[in-house]
């Protein structure tokens, strides 16, 4: 694996500091050497007491290196990094495609925080003064693979101003600026096709000020990005229940830049009291919010599957009352299924009473946000302007009388109200869709079902979930409708009509159709009964959930569950990071300064890493059925034994951890 080889060789101190930096004067090297002396050279000393004999020499050398290198700089280079980033870009590049990890159909994102040094304003609103401007610094860099065949995730160029970026450890790697990799490519005689639009994606908020923009690592505000990765969750649909995890790694769970001294209720010191407001508090807050956030996700889901368990009876029955038992005499047809649809939704909002109004003014609230921001993203217009995008589209509901009171009643809704739903209202129609997939599922797990038929209807679903996803992103005006949506604050009427006129959803909704009378007519008569019940039966469970849950979920019907991967978890071999990595001394730069130490801590990693995924595929196994202690370990010991078997002719530095590990696994 070349990528792995070029880590172990060049992630190293003397191959990372900056050659210009460590040019320095006689005055400071004489400085330097009581540090040096004391770090490395002295009896007793750090190194003494917590680097193996075999590595000592080496790591004296290199920390005497690292101590002499100009004081108050940053000693590893930036652009040296951002080369080395590049040439594992072309490493992989050059190995030839192993399998895919991933189904062609599944979506991939990636989520990178930073820190943005000096900040961008964002405008707050407030009562007194009625606007202000602050500063935010957290920034999340964004790249999204859409699947198929033949997948990109984003140019190299780009992945590498995120890598650079977010490992920007203060004090260790001067800040990254644009400027830095602009000269990095041109040196290699590379170009980047698509500079302005990244930047204008991601660093916007600058206006044009972006290229001045200063990135350091995005651990300082925000060490781990679930917030943003939660959010994907509702692109990624579920053919059936499934088990979501959410998995992270932490090489050094608890553990802190400089140990606290004393009692665990004595004042900190000096550099305990920096390193903690600086470093460490400002690294793990975050994930423990983040942690809390999922399992409070994962409580309402369940509460919400318990809601339409319990609506699922009372639901039938009133779809079937509503049809008697004409409903399965005749062949699912479009035109059938459009007329059954509108009925039920009459009925519906009838027997909801007054629930009906609350249900329809929240979901036109989202609508209306909804287009908005389409109309915002497809004119490129900027964020100062949402306040009045939106302003125009609410001016343009209420002008034609579609947010009265009366709009929305008992009695259903009027004219205009339908027609703007039917219009723009993509999120409805992506649920009912997912409400009906999932529905498929248990369908399918209760046996019996044509498996030809069910994977059909599968693809037909799905196909049909993402062409109404797509609906929206696909949107390419032309110079006319392009103009009409820029100028929606002045013409909220015209924009909305160039904005439906790009959705086109009555064309989609007969494809809908046609699509979904082909799936139901495949199934006999007794699973395409329960089908109907479900596709026409979700307006009551929409009307029903769609407030109270906030419009979250239908989305998502399975609970998320948080695993870790760490040294504490991993116990099968050894317990704990102080028994295992050899990387987590100098504040997690030790590393850096032996191929022995990296050539461990990956080896380590690789062990960990099996064990723990073992350990929680294990853990989804459903209740009532198990394996046996027994033959869990034996898959553990046969995961390790073809893990040291293929790393042992590569890494060999660390001859005595192999056989070491020989004896411990057994």
């Amino acid at each position: 694996d070349p990528l792995t080889d070029l880590w172990l060789e060049t992630a190293d101190v003397d191959r990372l500091l900056d050659q210009e930096v460590s040019a320095v004067s006689r005055f400071a090297k004489a400085a330097a050497v009581p540090v040096a002396w004391a770090l490395s050279a002295r009896r007793g000393g750090d190194v003494e007491k917590t680097v193996d004999s075999e590595q000592r020499g080496e790591i004296r050398a290199k920390l005497a290196n690292f101590v002499r290198a100009r004081w108050f700089a940053p000693p590893f280079s930036g652009s040296g990094f951002t080369h080395l980033l590049l040439d594992a870009f072309d490493a992989m590049a050059k190995q030839p495609a192993g399998p895919p990890l991933l189904p062609h159909y599944q979506p991939l994102d990636l989520f990178v925080t930073v820190t943005d040094f000096h900040g961008y304003p964002e405008q707050l609103r407030l009562n007194s003064p009625p606007v202000v401007m602050e500063s935010e610094h957290r920034l999340i860099l964004s790249f999204r693979d859409e699947g198929g065949p033949e997948r990109h995730l984003a140019d190299t160029a780009e992945l590498a101003f995120a890598a650079r970026a977010t490992a920007s450890f203060p004090g260790a790697f001067p800040p990254f600026q644009v400027a830095e990799l602009d000269s990095v490519l041109e040196k290699r005689d590379r170009e980047w096709p698509g500079r302005s639009a990244f930047l204008e994606r991601t660093l916007g908020a600058h206006g044009d000020d972006a290229e001045n923009a200063v990135l350091i690592d995005g651990s300082v505000l925000a060490n781990a990005p679930f917030r943003p990765a939660i959010e994907a969750l509702t692109h990624r649909p579920t053919r059936r229940e499934v088990d979501r995890r959410f998995v992270y790694i932490d090489p050094k769970p608890g553990s802190r830049a400089v140990q606290p001294t004393g009692a665990g209720n004595q004042s900190p010191g000096f550099f305990a009291t920096i390193f903690g407001a600086l470093s460490d508090i400002p690294r793990e807050q975050p994930i423990r919010d983040n942690l809390e956030a999922i399992e409070e996700r994962s409580a309402r889901i369940r509460r919400f599957r318990r809601i339409l368990e319990a609506m699922r009876p009372e639901v039938e029955s009133a779809v079937e009352r509503c049809f008697g038992h004409t409903l399965l005499l005749g062949r699912p047809t479009p035109a059938r299924i459009a007329g059954w649809r509108a009925r039920v939704q009459t009925i519906a909002a009838r027997e909801a009473g007054y629930a009906f109004a609350a249900y329809g003014h929240f979901k036109l609230s989202t609508v209306a946000e909804d287009v908005a921001g389409h109309l915002m993203r497809i004119g490129g217009l900027g964020q100062d302007r949402h306040e009045g995008v939106q302003g125009a589209v609410w001016q343009t509901i209420r002008r034609q009388g579609i947010a009265d009171p009366e709009a929305m009643t008992a009695t259903g809704a009027k004219a205009e109200t339908i027609l703007f739903f039917r219009r723009f209202d993509l999120s409805f129609r992506i649920r009912r869709l997912r409400f009906l997939a999932r529905r498929l599922g248990e369908v399918e797990q209760q046996g019996g079902t044509d498996p030809q038929a069910t994977e059909q209807a599968r693809t037909i679903l799905y196909t049909l979930i993402g062409r109404y996803g797509a609906a929206a992103e696909a949107a390419a005006p032309g110079p006319g409708p392009l103009a009409l949506i820029r100028a929606a604050e002045t013409n909220g009427d015209a924009a909305l009509d160039a904005l439906a006129g790009l959705f086109d959803l009555k064309s989609l909704d007969d494809e809908a159709d046609a699509s979904i009378s082909e799936m139901l007519a495949a199934f006999p008569k007794a699973e395409r009964r329960l089908l109907i019940l479900t596709y026409l039966g979700f307006p009551f469970y929409d009307i029903a959930t769609l407030p109270l849950l906030q419009g979250e979920g239908l989305d998502e019907y399975d609970p998320v569950k948080v695993d870790r991967i760490s040294p504490e978890d991993a116990t099968a071999i050894r317990s704990g990071s102080a028994a295992t990595l050899k990387g987590t001394q100098f504040n997690s730069f030790g590393a850096f300064f032996s191929r022995a130490y990296r050539e461990n801590d990956y080896l380590w990693g690789r062990l960990h890493g099996a064990e723990r995924l073992i350990d929680i595929v294990v853990s989804a196994i459903p209740e009532g059925e198990s394996l046996t202690e027994q033959t869990v370990k034996a898959l553990k010991r046969q995961a390790f034994r073809a893990i040291l078997e293929e790393e042992k002719s590569r890494l060999r530095a660390i001859p005595s951890l192999f056989k070491a590990l020989d004896s411990e696994i057994g």
